[in-house]
């Protein structure tokens, strides 16, 4: 599993802008890791800087000893992110070529690339629907079609903030069976405390700190208490 090391990160956005996250130090290496806190915590934030989306105003954070701010490009190869609405990063017109356009940059033969799509239309549900408008999909259709387009490249690491939060019960039941078969580290973002059962170690943010770093039970635990 990647090494995941964030130091003494806070970050602010823009200039004068409220501070997100405040001295933050963790180290994770974890195969699942979930993220808890209410809205404004910074969890979102924190989970960006994962991959580089968002970089620190202060501090550092690598991911198997490389800079998420200087080696953006390297970090992004390495780990994968879906996003809460995946209208954010469907890109190409069919399901088919969403999925194919994750591999544009591929050394592999055509042939190769378009085995690989067809499988990975199989493994995540989307067979027969490679030549439907990906736009005009279920929400939660369009959930597993950002996660086929994302692990096609193979990501070490994948970074989800809060798949499910648009998603009706049934269908977040269902991106929650996707994750938890998935081999690859990961780390999500949720308000669906339930989907965090089995999960090896929970973080839970309030007003920009990380206030609590422990096993799931005990995480929803604190992260309950201050709710109240």
């Amino acid at each position: 599993m990647p090494l995941i090391t964030v130091d003494s990160v806070s970050h602010s956005y823009g200039p004068g802008g409220g501070q997100v996250l405040a001295d933050v130090s963790v180290t994770l290496s974890e195969h699942r890791i979930g993220i808890v806190g209410g809205n404004g915590s910074g969890k979102s934030t924190f989970a960006r800087l994962l991959n580089g989306l968002v970089v620190p105003s202060s501090g550092r954070v690598t991911v198997d000893g490389l800079s998420t701010a200087t080696q953006g490009r390297e970090v992004r190869r390495r780990v994968g992110f879906c996003f809460t609405d995946p209208d954010a990063q469907i890109v190409m017109p069919t399901v088919r070529e969403d999925v194919a356009f994750s591999l544009r940059s591929s050394d592999l033969p055509k042939a190769d690339r378009a085995l690989r799509v067809e499988e990975a239309l199989e493994r995540f549900g989307l067979a027969g629907l490679g030549d439907h408008p990906s736009h005009l999909l279920s929400g939660g259709q369009k959930q597993l079609l950002a996660l086929a387009a994302v692990l096609i490249s193979d990501p070490d690491l994948l970074v989800m903030d809060e798949p499910t939060t648009l998603l009706d019960l049934r269908n977040s039941r269902m991106i929650g069976e996707v994750i938890a078969s998935l081999e690859h580290q990961v780390v999500l973002v949720t308000h669906h405390l339930d989907m965090l059962a089995g999960f090896d170690r929970v973080l839970v943010f309030d007003e920009g700190r990380l206030v609590c770093d422990d096993r799931p039970d005990a995480a929803i635990g604190r992260y309950l208490e201050l709710l109240t």
